[in-house]
């Protein structure tokens, strides 16, 4: 069996099911985590007195590790390639 026929194989309802929570579980993760991003990047006045307690340049840093993994997430859930081996 060639790879292009395999992908054409018709999936089950119950993958099919699956695949659509787990997209949307990634599209909501990645939205988390890029706000979450945001919020150590640009913190609120509120909360500004909790974040300048740790290292300016590890919360930066930090910021970005949550930027790349919720671009990441948003990629995964549009790419939908899970139970494809």
């Amino acid at each position: 069996m060639a790879l292009e026929e395999f992908e054409k194989e018709q999936l089950s309802e119950r993958k099919k099911n699956a695949i659509r929570m787990r997209s949307i579980t990634n599209y909501v993760m990645g939205v988390f985590f890029v706000a979450a991003g945001f919020f150590f990047m640009f913190p609120f006045k509120y909360t500004e007195v909790y974040i300048n307690q740790y290292d300016p340049v590890a919360i930066k840093l930090f910021a970005g590790v949550c930027w790349v993994y919720g671009l990441f997430r948003f990629y995964r859930g549009y790419k939908k390639n899970y139970f494809r081996d």
